[in-house]
């Protein structure tokens, strides 16, 4: 399987871009690019710049957000809103193996949104279902 295939099939099996035909998510694997992160090594660090989305396409990465820890694999993706909205990480993620991404770069991604509306509904429709599965978590927290 190819590198470009592989990402397209990352990408349309991410939530943020499933409901999206071949061709937008074509257009998304062309605008992002390879980044490689050996096992132990951190892949971004909270407070650090945001430079785009990560998604995860072989092996695994550990999500440390405020002492609450996850695990990322294959087809799991961070840092979609700075696509949006660069701001700081708010979060660190670290390889627990090495780790092959899609590293889609936040750097002209809204001038893309400009000439594929599709992709720009759809992942304002994933980061609306997000923000509610964030908002369910921290009920469930504060519930208990």
């Amino acid at each position: 399987m190819s590198d470009a295939t592989i990402e397209t099939t990352a990408l349309s099996n991410t939530p943020f871009f499933a409901e999206l035909p071949p061709d937008d998510l074509e257009a998304i694997a062309a605008v992002g690019r390879a980044a490689s992160v050996a096992s132990g090594e951190s892949i971004v660090e909270e407070g650090a710049a945001a430079d785009g989305m990560y998604i995860i396409l072989r092996g695994e990465a550990r999500v440390d957000v405020g002492g609450r820890f996850h695990i990322l694999k294959s087809g799991d993706f961070f840092g979609e809103m700075a696509l949006i909205a660069p701001s700081k990480r708010m979060a660190t993620v670290k390889a627990e193996s090495d780790v092959e991404a899609l590293l889609i770069p936040a750097e002209g991604f809204q001038g893309f949104l400009l000439e594929h509306p599709r992709v720009a509904v759809a992942m304002l429709k994933a980061i609306v279902l997000r923000l509610r599965e964030v908002e369910q978590r921290i009920d469930a927290w504060m519930a208990t």
